[in-house]
């Protein structure tokens, strides 16, 4: 690990959320400070309702904190107003999503450049085709979305997420409707963007399997990290999970 490693790249400092007000409120994230460093693939696990989704939006700016402090690639986020923040986002986050998300009228290459369209730039070709291999998907780039099978879709996805060359990748669930064959290969993926790239992956996930690929494993229970530890086989991972359930 260089010093580089060391930086974090997202940050979090006594991170609060709360939905509502009174009697009625719900406290999603409960003073939660943790950093993720430069090249780490870390896992953030936690029962249904114990503010891991909250805490994955509060991180990539999709959602604004109640109180304390998210610092990602050196920006401040409460310091950014909205158009600084869509910036931001666009140009030093990458994002996978459960669903996809990728554009039907386009082709999967299309799918891969959107980034890069959205801000008006041309992609590296070196790095687009290094891309293209790590995916494998050399012989469906003229494919429509509808024309490829989840797990491929998917890998479409981690390499748009990646293809801007983000300061980190946020992937929420990636592996959430894939078979265990295509859920492995999207993993793989993120480990060797980790590993190969030098990319931050920050992965929201419930599956045992997907969070001992990860090198970290952060559990949150009620709001707050309970575990935040090295990674683990999937056998450790579960009962890690049955320890904190």
């Amino acid at each position: 690990m260089t010093d580089l490693a060391s930086r974090p790249i997202v940050a979090t400092a006594e991170l609060r959320r709360v939905y509502g007000e009174g009697e009625t409120a719900v406290h999603a994230l409960r003073g939660v400070s943790t950093a993720f460093p430069a090249g780490q693939f870390a896992a953030i696990m936690g029962p249904s309702g114990s503010g891991k989704s909250t805490l994955m939006h509060l991180l990539a700016g999709l959602d604004r904190p109640t109180a304390g402090s998210v610092v990602v690639d050196g920006s401040e986020l409460a310091n950014l107003d909205d158009k600084a923040l869509t910036r931001l986002r666009r140009d030093r986050l990458g994002f996978v999503f459960q669903a996809y998300n990728l554009v039907p009228v386009l082709t999967a290459e299309e799918n891969i450049r959107l980034p890069l369209t959205l801000a008006g730039r041309k992609p590296d070709q070196e790095w687009l085709d290094q891309l293209i291999e790590a995916v494998g998907l050399g012989d469906r780039l003229d494919h429509r979305p509808s024309e490829l099978s989840g797990g491929q879709q998917q890998r479409v996805a981690v390499a748009r997420a990646l293809i801007h060359r983000p300061a980190v990748v946020f992937a929420d669930e990636p592996t959430g409707n894939l078979d265990s064959h295509s859920s492995d290969e999207v993993l793989a993926l993120l480990r060797q963007a980790a590993d190969d790239f030098g990319q931050t992956v920050v992965m929201v996930t419930h599956d045992a399997h997907a969070a001992s690929v990860a090198d970290r494993i952060v559990v949150l229970n009620d709001g707050q990290v309970v575990h935040d530890g090295h990674g683990e086989s999937t056998e450790g991972v579960l009962d890690l999970m049955k320890a904190v359930a």
